[in-house]
């Protein structure tokens, strides 16, 4: 069983890839229709996450504090994070969270993959040469991890933690949660078509629209930050404020 949260698709791209090699069930965190789990006798668990402010997103990290898993004791259990580069301590606060469900992710991964991330004044998509190199090469790594979970491999760490990654998820990770995550800046210009693509791909349901309607963001606390909606606007007609002005988009096609 795989369970997984995607917003711009790397992650999807990776779990479905593993659930197809690995035969396991996918689970969509984001639309998870109960909180109660039961494994097949042979069944591995796996957790697939994009890094958010180098932490799991704050939707996983609830998912894991509410779900059950009835059978979970003697199950391999392993996690794979996407990132636009290094991680920090994302799988550190990870297995924190899975240890107070009696879990422990016993061998983890990140892939690199083309950066989404543009809510800052200095971040932005990658170049088109990067992007591709990126995703050429996640494509290697990811080839490279599936026989190791296959095997059920524990011990194992295979991720890019960074050069601070301690500053970077606890310091900067927690201004990025108390303080950057927020769907306030985001607005519609007139170029908008009504078209109802964000508020499909907003993985918390966030936005208010469909086709034939002008989205609206319901400011409930509920965001991400994740960018979904802004990157997949065909027209993009979605803004963050000054801070996407002249900035690229990107989604995993």
């Amino acid at each position: 069983m795989i369970f997984y949260l995607s917003c711009t698709g790397n992650t999807r791209w990776a779990a479905e890839k593993l659930s197809q090699e690995l035969d396991e069930e996918l689970i969509d965190i984001a639309h998870a229709q109960r909180a109660s789990y039961h494994l097949k006798e042979d069944e591995r668990i796996g957790f697939c996450f994009p890094v958010h402010g180098w932490r799991p997103p704050v939707l996983v990290r609830k998912f894991i504090a509410d779900m059950v898993i009835e059978n979970a004791e003697g199950h391999f259990c392993w996690a794979l994070c996407t990132a636009g580069d290094d991680i920090g301590q994302s799988m550190e606060y990870l297995n924190g969270d899975l240890e107070k469900k009696g879990l422990k992710a016993q061998s983890v991964f990140s892939l690199i993959m083309p950066e989404s991330y543009v809510g800052l004044p200095f971040m932005d998509v990658d170049k088109p040469e990067k992007e591709l190199a990126k995703l050429e090469t996640s494509k290697r790594m990811l080839e490279s991890f599936i026989p190791l979970i296959r095997d059920r491999k524990s011990g194992l760490t295979n991720t890019y933690k960074g050069h601070w990654p301690r500053i970077n998820s606890h310091v900067l990770g927690g201004a990025f949660v108390n303080w950057i995550i927020t769907d306030e800046p985001f607005h519609v210009t007139d170029d908008c078509i009504q078209c109802g693509t964000c508020a499909e791909v907003c993985p918390t349901d966030d936005i208010i629209g469909g086709r034939g309607k002008r989205p609206e963001w319901k400011h409930t606390g509920n965001c991400l930050s994740c960018f979904a909606c802004y990157h997949h606007c065909p027209t993009r007609a979605i803004s963050y404020g000054k801070r996407t002005e002249n900035k690229g988009q990107y989604y995993y096609k």
